[in-house]
């Protein structure tokens, strides 16, 4: 995507959405609404159940929504799940697919998981903005509670569809082993987050000044000390 191009297209994102951070009952009914729509009805990984999708990992989880600012519909949603409290085994969704030990070289205070990271299908597409767009509109929300919550690394399960999609705004994850089975193929990855932010500073600015917010967010050298 030409500069000029990707330029406009970002300001039109933030003229028609906007990003919010769900933490009363009535916004995070929000989120759940909109993830039974995509993981329920569209795709049917989840068992339908009140309208709603949720799990155990919700009430210490930080959620991001992007709204459409017009008709305030929800379009996109992602999570931030840090290590379940008191649970050794499984600290994270991830380890109902993969192997605990996976993780072991992470440190887990500083870590959580970028989970439910879903899009409404309508908006998958091109929808007057690109739909990798929207996708970095969430990641901006990520970056955000990051550093609220004083994050040094990432863990994912990702379709592989996705990690390519967010390496072409230089967003990069890295494999950690091979792909597993669970709702079709998918990835183990991680990230340092320094150095997702380093390398996307450089290889495409204008994304990282979006998705930082000019730098307000993702403060390199404060997670550098961090880590």
């Amino acid at each position: 995507m030409k500069l000029e191009v990707a330029g406009a297209a970002l300001q039109e994102l933030t003229s028609r959405f906007e990003l919010v951070f769900p933490r009363s009952p009535d916004q995070l009914d929000d989120v759940f609404r909109l993830r039974y729509q995509v993981y329920c009805l569209e795709r049917g990984f989840e068992p339908a159940r009140n309208g709603r999708e949720s799990d155990r990992f919700d009430p210490f989880a930080r959620h991001a929504l992007v709204r459409d600012r017009a008709s305030h519909q929800p379009v996109g949603t992602v999570r931030l799940v840090p290590p379940a409290p008191g649970d050794i085994l499984l600290p994270f969704p991830i380890n109902k697919a993969c192997d605990p030990a996976l993780l072991r070289h992470l440190p887990l205070a500083h870590t959580a998981e970028i989970s439910r990271f879903a899009l409404s299908k309508s908006y998958r597409t091109d929808h007057g903005v690109t739909g990798s767009l929207l996708r970095l509109f969430l990641m901006r929300g990520v970056i955000a509670l990051s550093g609220e919550l004083g994050l040094t690394h990432w863990c994912a399960l990702m379709e592989p569809c996705l990690m390519r999609l967010l390496r072409a705004t230089s967003i990069h994850f890295q494999p950690l082993g091979g792909p597993v089975e669970h709702h079709g193929l998918r990835q183990p990855a991680v990230a340092v987050i320094t150095e997702v932010l380093t390398r996307s500073a450089r290889e495409q600015p204008l994304f990282w000044d979006f998705v930082t917010e000019g730098g307000r967010h993702g403060d390199v050298q404060r997670l550098e000390l961090a880590a």
